[in-house]
């Protein structure tokens, strides 16, 4: 078993030994305010989805973060080491252990149950709230820290900076694109879309002015997509409004193209 391996199944260890004190005390605190069993496993069976919860975020936060504690050596160099990760890992263990060897002489086994999981207790938060923050900042204080921090920080800042300038340039690149495809598209589709506005008046067989629809269509999907095809369909209207003033009529391009390519009939904006 590797060092990786090794540390997560003590951490899981200590952490589901952690929960069983606990639950343990939870259980005996109730039972002497004189709540009956059967109470307190109902409130416990309602909690258990919550703790596994909150216990699967804390592994998995535990272990990401040994997973980069090679990057954080300068910065961390004591809590990074691999003695005072196993320490840490291994602190509702050890508290355990203290708090049995504190009740040496006692024979109640409820006495040495509540003894050893005070200590369980005790220990735990003295090592992972109390002890492990003030060694954390107390690390962060030393030059190398400080430092190693502070360049750290600055190529976040730069990276971020980075990502946020390639976000705008593609955003440029995109907006530019579409200035030049629609300029393509405005000089290349006007007769497509003049002969379209002619179907529009309904003069022509429906059967066939169906059919040759969708072959302005077709061309339209295969020049640039269905962008393509809503600035033709567009173009269409604008031209019978302009050819045919006050003169009514039928979206019939939406529900001739339905189907064509990405086209779903539905009103689109005209761009």
């Amino acid at each position: 078993m590797n060092y990786k391996k090794m540390l997560r199944a003590l951490h899981l260890a200590g952490t589901v030994w952690f929960m069983l004190c606990l639950v343990y005390l939870l259980a005996l605190a109730l039972r002497q305010a004189g709540f009956n069993w059967w109470l307190i496993f109902s409130l416990s069976g309602h909690l258990a989805l919550l703790v596994m919860l909150l216990v699967s975020v804390y592994l998995f936060s535990i272990f990401r973060g040994a997973e980069n504690i090679a990057t954080l050596q300068t910065e961390h160099p004591l809590t990074s080491s691999v003695y005072y990760t196993f320490f840490y890992v291994l602190a509702p263990l050890l508290g355990g252990i203290v708090g049995l060897l504190g009740m040496i002489g006692e024979t109640r086994i409820n006495e040495i149950l509540v003894g050893t999981a005070l200590g369980t207790l005790g220990t735990t938060f003295l090592t992972w709230v109390v002890v492990d923050c003030i060694i954390g900042s107390l690390e962060m204080l030393t030059p190398d820290a400080r430092q190693y921090r502070s360049a750290r920080l600055a190529d976040l800042k730069l990276k971020k900076q980075q990502r946020e300038e390639q976000r705008k340039q593609m955003l440029a690149d995109t907006e530019k694109q579409e200035q030049k495809n629609n300029k393509l598209w405005q000089e290349a589709l006007t007769s497509q879309a003049a002969r379209l506005a002619e179907l529009l008046e309904g003069r022509t067989d429906v059967k066939n002015a169906r059919q040759e629809a969708i072959k302005l269509g077709v061309e339209a999907w295969r020049m640039g997509g269905l962008v393509c095809m809503k600035k033709l369909h567009n173009m269409a209207s604008e031209a019978f409004g302009r050819r045919y003033i006050g003169q009514q009529y039928v979206d019939y391009i939406s529900v001739w193209w339905d189907g064509l390519g990405s086209w779903r009939n539905q009103p689109f904006v005209s761009g």
